[in-house]
């Protein structure tokens, strides 16, 4: 007991983790009413469309968002550590450089997403949808990328700025607006299409606001005139560039390997089967709430502290919002697996209870990768943006590999357990990495510490 009083007095005394948890807090409690409105959304869709149906409709909004990640350069996390690089140094004219070479590179890659998707739209129905009559949606629903035009640039400005209230806020209305149009869809009796537009009109709000937000935070951080700074005078455009085709790259792997399952349910098997996994992993979301915004606040306080050389403190802040995370995780979980069959075999008249032993397999891999969420956060302020990427690359190709031996022969669940593997080895693996250079930085400043301990 006195133990546990003394680590709650120091967590308390700790304002790093107090600012990450209020910061995250602004997001979590938007993002509460946000999973709230999903889980509604996404239940009213299902129930509405039926298996075959939903699955159809999470292939085409599946296809147009991996291809927008195919050329997408996730220009936030480069923005986020040279603009606070940058502005340690009081260089705000190189900062508002590093801005202005994001969103020029953002904007553009969008536009050729869109062009592509346009190009691709008569293949993914030939080979993953498989219904003709879905064809003319895919680009239609790809007009959300013009929509999303500057939007990892305006949300990098939003967490450097401090303003995850108004970054909150902008999802909360996203979501509000999709589950109005669902709403709306549900009461007409309307099909996949109309389902498809509130999904869409959601994003386009979600874009316009993070836009015109994030341009005003680059005034407050960078001066009024911040786009007038020249992009030629950022001496570091190489190793930026380097770092965006990095994260490209992770998140081009992340895409095939983790983010595109309903696809390869849809390729190797059915909509029927496709269906089933899209509702299984839009469970997953309940799981995924607090984690997300940790993520986005932690990463900012990562590269900070990694900037100024404050290790103990770093280390300090990984090993309890992991003790954070693995409470919510437990909780959430345990109720997954309880109330879960009671709730399957009701809805929708027992229409979905297949779905329930995929929930139980991916429990165990998003529960881990939840956990140990700061794995890839940590070798990115840490300058080591490849490493993720190479371990991600292997372990995802052995992954892909199995699923051409496995999935047709034992179905979709061979698919669940396959990816849950995959977060359980990748994680562990970069893990590992992420300990062992900290450790040696530690060493090398002086600072002794046994790995162990982070964890």
């Amino acid at each position: 007991m006195k133990r546990f009083a003394y680590m709650w007095a120091s967590w308390k005394e700790d304002r790093l983790l107090r600012r990450v948890v209020r910061n995250t807090g602004y997001l979590f409690s938007a993002n509460t009413l946000s999973l709230g409105l999903s889980l509604y959304q996404g239940l009213l869709a299902a129930y509405l469309l039926g298996p075959q149906s939903y699955g159809v409709l999470g292939l085409v909004i599946t296809f147009a968002s991996n291809v927008n990640r195919l050329l997408s350069f996730r220009m936030g996390e480069p923005v986020i550590k040279y603009v606070n690089q940058y502005l340690a140094q009081e260089r705000r004219d190189l900062a508002a450089g590093v801005v202005k070479l994001a969103a020029l590179t953002e904007g553009v890659s969008s536009i050729l997403a869109f062009l592509l998707l346009v190009l691709l739209s008569p293949l993914a129905i030939r080979w993953f949808i498989k219904d003709p009559i879905a064809q003319p949606w895919i680009p239609l629903y790809g007009l959300a990328l013009l929509g999303n035009l500057f939007t990892e640039t305006s949300t990098a400005l939003l967490q450097i700025g401090g303003r995850f209230r108004a970054q909150a806020i902008i999802t909360l209305v996203q979501n509000i607006t999709t589950a109005a149009g669902i709403t709306l869809a549900f009461i007409m009796k309307w099909g996949v299409f109309e389902v498809m537009l509130a999904y869409l009109a959601g994003k386009m709000v979600f874009g316009l606001a993070m836009m015109i937000l994030g341009w005003q935070s680059a005034a407050r951080i960078l001066g009024p005139v911040w786009w007038r700074a020249p992009m030629q005078r950022v001496p570091e455009k190489a190793a930026l560039g380097r770092f965006a085709l990095s994260t490209n790259l992770s998140g081009t792997v992340n895409m095939l390997i983790r983010d595109n399952e309903v696809l390869w349910a849809g390729l190797f098997l059915s909509s029927l089967e496709a269906g089933y996994y899209k509702f299984a992993l839009a469970l997953m979301n309940v799981l995924m709430l607090p984690i997300l915004p940790f993520i986005q606040t932690t990463y900012p306080e990562i590269t900070r502290a990694v900037t100024q050389r404050m290790w103990k403190t770093l280390r300090s802040l990984l090993r309890r919002t992991s003790l954070i995370a693995l409470g919510w995780t437990t909780a959430v979980g345990v109720g997954l697996v309880l109330v879960g069959p009671w709730f399957l075999s009701w809805f929708k008249d027992g229409a979905y209870l297949p779905a329930f032993p995929l929930i139980l397999a991916l429990l165990i891999g998003y529960g881990f990768a939840n956990i140990f969420y700061w794995n890839r956060p940590l070798l990115l302020a840490l300058g080591k943006p490849n490493d993720p990427l190479m371990i991600t690359l292997v372990v995802g190709i052995l992954k892909t590999l199995l699923m051409f031996v496995l999935v047709k022969r034992y179905g979709v669940l061979s698919l669940a357990l396959l990816l849950s593997s995959y977060f359980i080895l990748s994680v562990s693996m970069i893990i590992w990495r992420g300990i062992r250079d900290l450790s040696q930085l530690e060493r090398d400043h002086g600072e002794v510490v046994n790995a162990h301990r982070l964890l």
